[in-house]
């Protein structure tokens, strides 16, 4: 069966042309620094972000932990969201491997910190208390509902970073996203930041990899460090070679996501049993379930797949919903109606 896939978009497979640019790829030995698909991937994606330097690096994860690696020696403190992806979802890889100590604030529905909050946990200089060094934000924000953040809050968190000695690392994984919901072009999103990552692999339609950028001084030794952590790839032009359709064509078409998003939450407001609060920013719905509702997360999870629309659970009755490239307008009114279906 050819299933709707909601679950992420980083189900995406790669588009027809994206194949064929992979088979006809012109590689080298990336560790040598000579892949040259490899080469005007990271020229062409540091160009987009406002940046000086790029690296291609096998995921978004990676690409966070060489941030908080480069901007941080052990024992040091990174300040954070408490539903940030980097301290929620990344197997704490920044105090196992790197001896970082997170200091989590809360998150505001909106996905931002309080500024009052990052002033407050920048440690003073004090023998017995922790050195802050970095500010870490999300854009889009994953788990407040895919929401963007705008240049103007980025601007003003990039401010006290800079006032207070610190860096600001940007986890934009969907920065693509944020940049289409809200309008504007990517580098003005990101330019405060000192670094930032963002994924091929996901609504960009990738099958591997992300980008990290930043300066040139802090991508080498971001690069030095991924050979550490077994990231050092050879003739890996084959897959850089859909990163570049990725940031040629894909970053341009994110609004029809978003457009299917609202279009999907529309729908699914009429759909009795659900709990849905705020329309979509991007291109993630999530919703409650009902009270009344007495099928299991699982359950209803099976009794979508029976009518082809794969889905996934995001916490104890609730539901996140994604769309994506291969997610058309047919797809939205099928997903509505097997939902429909599933919870009479």
């Amino acid at each position: 069966m050819n299933y709707i896939d909601l679950r992420s978009d980083t189900v995406t497979k790669p588009t027809p042309e994206m194949r064929e640019a992979m088979a006809e790829a012109e590689v080298g030995d990336d560790v040598y620094g000579d892949d040259p698909t490899v080469n005007l991937l990271q020229e062409k994606a540091a160009e987009m972000l406002g940046k000086q330097a790029a690296l291609f690096v096998p995921s978004g994860t990676m690409g966070n932990l060489l941030a908080l690696l480069v901007h941080c020696s052990r024992g040091e403190e990174v300040i954070l969201g408490d539903k940030s992806h980097i301290f929620m979802n990344e197997a704490g890889g920044m105090a196992v491997l790197g001896g970082i100590y997170p200091h989590p604030i809360p998150n505001q529905k909106d996905g931002t910190l309080r500024l009052d909050d990052i002033l407050a946990s920048i440690q003073p200089d004090d023998q017995h208390r922790t050195i802050t060094r970095l500010i870490c934000l999300e854009n889009t924000q994953n788990v407040c509902g895919g929401v963007p953040l705008t240049r103007e809050y980025t601007a003003q968190v990039g401010k006290i970073a800079q006032d207070n000695g610190l860096a600001l690392h940007i986890d934009g994984a969907r920065i693509f996203n944020a940049a289409a919901a809200l309008n504007v072009d990517v580098k003005e999103l990101v330019a405060p930041a000192d670094s930032v990552m963002f994924c091929l692999s996901k609504g960009l339609v990738a099958p591997i990899g992300s980008m990290l950028v930043g300066a040139k001084d802090f991508i080498a030794k971001a690069f030095r460090l991924r050979k550490m952590l077994g990231g050092g790839m050879r003739q890996v032009g084959i897959v850089a070679a859909a990163g570049l359709i990725s940031l040629e064509k894909m970053t341009g078409r994110l609004g029809q996501d978003h457009a299917r998003a609202k279009s999907l939450f529309e729908g699914l407001k009429q759909v009795s049993g659900l709990r849905l609060e705020a329309e979509p920013s991007s291109n993630m719905v999530y919703f409650d379930l009902a009270d009344r509702v007495t099928l299991t997360e699982n359950q209803i999870i099976e009794e979508m797949k029976k009518r082809g629309v794969l889905v996934d659970w995001s916490a104890p009755r609730q539901f996140r919903l994604v769309t994506h490239y291969w997610v058309d307008d047919a797809g939205v009114e099928q997903t509505v109606k097997a939902l429909g279906d599933v919870l009479k």
